[in-house]
Formats: structure tokens, sequence, C-alpha cells
């Protein structure tokens, strides 16, 4: 990571963290937060991702939420993640569901969290739907891949979890779980992380992502490509055709509110793509963390307004 994008992350995060500007970005700026995402209630994101679908557009649902200072806070969550699994059911929406492992207390009692998890997970695959567990940083990487593989060990197998490019282990965790059946969400990585566990140059995260992906694409693994950068997009779209790969082994995965119109496009040209829709009144912290991963980022959030 280079000393301006740093910089950059850095001052953006300590101006969001401030609580004047907290405060004054709750009471005036979730308009523009609005296009990011898809509504306060499950009702309205449920309404939202209809709308996705007939575009030929899948999704991921997430509940908004984070920084629980308290375990019933989490039991508040899972009901509500049990609650979103009925709904998707219920709508016949082409949705499956996306989960934080801190926002299920992960942080505070890991049996808890794991209890909360496999409450969601389980009613998930009553409705014959999948889970995803989102990866968070790096106190939390083994604890989350250790959570997903308990739940395979219990028969609970409609569940995956994400793996992070930047990260040195990453390569070796995605060779451990494709032999274990693991479904992968592939990703550059969005945290702040020391050189001592993660690659600092943009250029060897871009490696390290493709060998990625490059692993599950050769031995047959059905693929989940997150990345809104047009090279890595592209990138794929060359591997895939030259190596005869069908357009259905392999999914893209966007944020909802970004580039909407190359989701859309991807989809009349034939590709999967699935966007992640977010939804809850907990949608500052969540929005800022987007804006902060790198300039471009808030490029992206200042063209997308205008289209």
């Amino acid at each position: 990571m280079d000393i301006g994008t740093e910089l950059y992350r850095k001052t953006l995060l300590t101006i969001a963290g401030n609580r004047l500007v907290e405060h004054w970005s709750l009471k005036y700026g979730k308009k523009l937060a609005s296009k990011f995402i898809a509504g306060d209630t499950l009702a309205e994101a449920l309404t939202q991702i209809e709308a996705l679908n007939q575009k030929g557009i899948m999704a991921t649902l997430d509940h908004l939420g984070e920084g629980i200072r308290h375990l019933d806070e989490a039991a508040g969550y899972r009901e509500e993640y049990v609650r979103l699994v009925r709904g998707i059911a219920d709508r016949g929406v082409n949705s499956n569901v996306s989960l934080k492992p801190t926002q299920m207390g992960l942080a505070l009692d890991p049996e808890t969290c794991y209890a909360n998890i496999r409450a969601v997970v389980a009613e998930a695959a009553k409705h014959h739907n999948f889970v995803r567990i989102d990866m968070e940083d790096t106190p939390f990487t083994q604890a989350t891949i250790d959570i997903v593989r308990r739940l395979h060990a219990e028969g609970l197998t409609n569940v995956g979890t994400v793996i992070q490019a930047y990260l040195y282990r990453s390569l070796h965790d995605v060779e451990a779980m494709i032999q274990e059946g693991i479904r992968l969400r592939l990703v550059k990585g969005a945290y702040k992380e020391p050189s001592t566990v993660a690659y600092q140059n943009a250029s060897d995260v871009i490696t390290n992502f493709k060998k990625m992906i490059q692993m599950h694409l050769d031995q047959g693994i059905y693929t989940s490509v997150a990345s809104h950068d047009d090279t890595m997009i592209n990138w794929v779209k060359t591997y895939v055709q030259q190596n005869g790969i069908s357009k259905d082994a392999f999914e893209f995965q966007m944020l909802y509110g970004l580039r909407m119109s190359e989701q859309a496009k991807l989809a009349q040209e034939g590709y999967r793509i699935r966007c992640y829709v977010p939804y809850g009144v907990m949608w500052y912290p969540y929005y800022t963390r987007r804006l902060a991963e790198k300039p471009a980022n808030l490029m992206m959030v200042l063209k997308n307004m205008f289209n």
C-alpha cells in the first residue's frame, strides 16, 4: 500500500470518527448514503433485490451492524437474520445471505457466536439457501475459518467464507478449503494490516488474487470474484475464454450502489453477477469504511452520484 493511499485512509477515518462529523453525517448525510444502502428495513431491501433480479442480477443480503458491546445485541442480530432468511424465501427472490462473525458476538464469546451463526445457517438450510460468513481483520481470520469448518463437520455445508488476497496465508487457506469443499468469495482485502501478515504492495496483492482465482477455475471449483476493478474483471473474462471455461463456472460480485450500470451490462453479456445488498440503520460505519478503503472508491461514489 503506497504512502498516499495510506495517508488518505487515515485522514478519512479520522475525520469520519470525529463525533461532530458523525453527528452531522447522520443528520444530513443519509440521503447520499441511501444510494448505497437498500433501505432501513428488510421489506425495503427485498424490494430492491426484486428489481435487481429483474435485470438478471443475483444478490447477497446483509443486515448492517458491527461493534456490539453486549451479547443481547448479538441475539437481536441473530433473530433479524432468521427473519431475513425467511423473508428471502417468502418473497422468492434470488439472494443468499452475508453476515459478520463479530456481529454475532465473536469478540465477546466465541461459543455464543457459534450458536448464533449456527441458528442462521440451519434456518437457511431449511430453505435451501446459502450463508456467507464475511471475513474481517486478522485477529478473527482463523476463528472465522474454524467456525465454517465446524459447521461443515456438523453437516451444515450451505456455508462458506471469504479469503483476502493481501494476506500471506491466503493461498494455503484456499488450497485447504478447496479440498474441504468450502465455497469461497475471493477479494483483495479491505482492512489495514501490518507487513508481518500482509502484502503492502498493490502488485503483490493482484498477483496473489489472480493465483487464488486460477486455483479455483483450473480445478472446476465454482468461483466468486469480488471486485470493481475493470482490469481484474477483464483479466477474468480473458482467462475463462482462453481456457474454455463456462460462464456458469463463476460469478462476479459487486456492492449495491456502485457501478450498477456495469453490473447490468455483465448480466446482459451472460455473466453471473451478484450484488452485495446491505440494509439497516447502522449505515455510517459501513459507508465510511467503503470510502476509506482507497481514493478510487471516493471517486467512484462521486461519479455514481450522477449516474
